[in-house]
Formats: C-alpha cells, structure tokens, sequence
C-alpha cells in the first residue's frame, strides 16, 4: 500500500484497528493479538511489544493516581481504608483501560517505522 493510505499509529491504536488498513481487528481476546488482519491480511508476527505498554501504563497511572492519593491525603486526612476503597478499584480501572490502546499504539508504531529485530552483519 502506498505511504499516504496508512493510517496514522494513534488513529488505529485508539481503534484497536490494523495499522496497514485501518480496518480490521487486531485483537483476538483482550491482550492476545490475532495472527492476521481479517481485512487486508496482514501477518501481524512482526509485532512485538513486549514490556513495553505496561512499562508505559505504570508509569503513566502511577504518576496520576500516586498524585491523587497524596492530595487526597493531605486535604482529607481520611483514614486508610477510605484510599483503599477509592484507589484500589481506581488503580485496576486506569491500568486495564489504558494497556490494551497503549499495546495497539505499540504495534502500530511497529508497522509505521518498519521496526525489526537487529541483524549482525555477517
């Protein structure tokens, strides 16, 4: 396919959408990449994400919710179970939300810069 007719990485990512047609499914279950585009067919064996998207997600929602939690703490003084009734739950929503449209991104990337595994010259 041309350059020009490739979707953009964030569009199909927040779709979950295959980064080459912008079409088909790129999930087979929640995390579980499906083998190939049901659309244009593309092989999706050269995704490898990895750590990568949970690296991300960590970070990013640790970051948001360790923020939230030491604001809360620090205006409310509520006592601990409050934050574990509050931020537990909250925790798993953001994490689990946000690790399936991080992973797409990952693999769209993937696709879009053509990355491979490193080769040595021989």
């Amino acid at each position: 396919m041309p350059q020009s007719s490739k979707p953009f990485p964030l569009r199909a990512a927040l779709a979950s959408k295959c980064p080459r047609c912008g079409q088909g499914k790129l999930f087979a279950g929640f995390l579980e990449l499906a083998p190939r585009c049901n659309s244009c067919g593309l092989d999706y064996s050269f995704a490898d994400s990895g750590d990568g998207p949970a690296v991300f997600v960590m970070l990013l929602a640790g970051f948001v919710i360790v923020g939230l939690a030491l604001w809360v703490e620090v205006t409310y003084e509520p006592p601990f179970w409050v934050h574990l009734v509050i931020f537990f739950p909250l925790t798993l929503i953001v994490c689990l939300g946000m690790l399936r449209p991080f992973k797409s991104f990952m693999v769209a990337a993937q696709f879009h810069h053509k990355a491979a595994e490193g080769r040595l010259k021989e």
